[in-house]
């Protein structure tokens, strides 16, 4: 659930209300809740968040513009190439590869949730709004993430979905070679208007994004109490 800012008065069980009667009712199974706030953090107090098991995830928003698009700063180690995955017979390799980056998600329901979201992915493939790329390095599939567009027209805005290394090809320049790739794909055979990208500003990766065009534009954060099967120790 989406909200402008977290105004004063609005404790979490007004939240979760709010909540319950907006998300919940339409995907009763789920029992992860995540509150995202379309601003910037600025600094107050959360101890009754915390309390109530919620964890604050910051946010910055970078767009990546027409002529901004820089080669990486280093070459990419082994032997690459970047290609468009087959959602349907590569499904499995993929979601092997993002299991990789589950944090606390019990690996099982994690991996049932890829392939609920899977199925909506390869609609919107086939409508033109989106693509999943990986990166294979000595011939494994090594990194990968998805782009999406807002319309399948010149000038759409478009934006990097899941962008994940597998942990034994990291510190490669991987990561750099492939959303290098997958921008540059973005702004030449797609046209985009902007190639958006969301990082939380404290994660190594934004300095790469950074590097190679992308921009700092604006700032969010979000409030997330995953189920208990998915809080780790």
């Amino acid at each position: 659930m989406r909200i402008a800012d977290l105004r004063p008065g609005w404790d979490t069980d007004f939240i979760l209300h709010r909540f319950g009667a907006e998300i919940e009712h339409r995907q009763p199974a789920s029992r992860n809740v995540a509150i995202g706030v379309a601003a910037a953090w600025d600094g107050r107090a959360l101890e009754e968040w915390t309390a109530d098991g919620f964890k604050l995830v910051q946010t910055r928003m970078l767009p990546l513009v027409p002529g901004s698009l820089r080669a990486p700063v280093r070459a990419a180690r082994g032997s690459t190439a970047v290609r468009r995955l087959d959602l349907a017979a590569e499904a499995e390799a993929l979601y092997d590869l993002e299991g990789t980056d589950a944090g606390a998600f019990e690996p099982e329901g994690y991996r049932a949730c890829l392939r609920l979201q899977g199925a909506r992915y390869r609609s919107m493939e086939a409508a033109g709004l989106l693509h999943w790329f990986g990166l294979f390095c000595d011939g494994h599939l090594a990194a990968t993430c998805g782009l999406m567009r807002s319309a399948a027209a010149p000038g759409a805005s478009a934006r990097f979905q899941r962008v994940v290394t597998h942990p034994a090809y990291r510190r490669r320049g991987l990561c750099s070679a492939l959303v290098n790739a997958v921008g540059r794909f973005a702004l030449g055979q797609w046209g985009a208007g902007a190639v958006y990208m969301a990082a939380e500003p404290e994660d190594v990766a934004i300095g790469i994004y950074r590097t190679i065009g992308w921009h700092d534009l604006s700032s969010a954060y979000g409030l997330q109490r995953n189920a208990p099967e998915d809080r780790g120790t």
